[in-house]
């Protein structure tokens, strides 16, 4: 498929990644979760190596900041919905809500009415407030890039090579994996362990797993090697990783022909954690939704 590119308009630069949203989401049948929209976007539009390894002072991808931005400004606008999963959704009646010859327009007008929630005299967000810092920080909202899943990448980052295993180990069992073991060999062409997946009393199958504490980005190379260590001893493998992997690695992972190779990288690993509650103590925070009491300031 050939590559597009970003339209860039009047406005913080954040409103490029809005028609990408919408494509993308029409695309997928309306609705997608956050990675997987966000990868398509990287890969349809072109979006170089050099722009990904792009970080805010908070370490979080700029790239992908920026996206998170045209999301909101999105979701305010009425043209997505967020279920409690985290997935987008795109609503049917889009193209009533949005000009798409004239996304400007839009975030303006959309700005203005969640600055009039706060003040009537708020200037819309430039591109070096947005480098200052994540979202939330900025808006209030909790959006992909909470400040404790930077936390949890740098503990994680800073475990010696066996404690990264023995967290991923722990990590794969309360996935619902048994027998998993850490071998540890040198010279195993970067298998690190080893577990087994049961899917139901009859079927069940082994995995291999790679477990590195990548700072930089795992390429193609290094999934074809861990494909070519675990030829002849499983049917699927997993590289887990505090980096992240190229387009080209994603690609390889899934390449017909050859076993499939599950890619989790830092975003993913830290959802795991959430998702299972591991290392993490949830909390409940309540957001006020002021459509709620709006109905009510008129008198009957």
């Amino acid at each position: 498929m050939a590559k597009k590119t970003l339209t860039h308009t009047k406005g913080p630069d954040f409103i490029k990644y809005c028609l990408p949203i919408i494509e993308i989401l029409k695309e997928l049948g309306g609705s997608g979760n956050p990675s997987e929209v966000t990868d398509l976007i990287i890969e349809r539009y072109n979006i170089s190596e050099a722009d990904l390894d792009r970080r805010n002072k908070n370490g979080g991808s700029m790239v992908k900041n920026r996206i998170a931005w045209a999301r909101f400004y999105l979701a305010k606008g009425g043209i997505l919905d967020s279920s409690k999963r985290g997935v987008w959704s795109l609503r049917n009646n889009y193209a009533e809500l949005i000009d798409l010859d004239h996304v400007g327009d839009f975030f303006h007008r959309i700005h203005q009415q969640f600055a009039g929630e706060k003040t009537k005299s708020v200037e819309p967000p430039s591109d070096a407030k947005l480098e200052d810092g994540p979202i939330e920080e900025q808006i209030k909202e909790k959006l992909e890039n909470d400040d404790h899943r930077e936390r949890i990448l740098i503990l994680l980052k800073n475990l010696p090579p066996s404690g990264f295993e023995r967290i991923c180990q722990r990590l794969l069992r309360e996935s619902g994996f048994t027998q998993v073991k850490v071998t540890g060999k040198s010279g195993d062409g970067g298998i690190d362990g080893y577990g087994v997946m049961e899917l139901n009393p009859l079927l069940s199958f082994k995995v291999l797993f790679q477990s590195k504490r990548y700072k930089e980005v795992v390429t193609t190379e290094k999934v074809r090697d861990f494909r070519g260590a675990m030829a002849g001893r499983a049917d699927k493998g997993i590289i887990i990783t505090t980096g992240r992997f190229t387009q080209d690695a994603k690609n390889e992972a899934v390449r017909d022909g050859v076993p499939p190779i599950e890619l989790v990288d830092g975003d993913k690993l830290v959802i795991m954690f959430e998702t299972l509650e591991l290392g993490l103590i949830p909390k409940v925070v309540y957001d006020i939704d002021f459509d709620f009491f709006r109905e009510f300031q008129d008198a009957p």
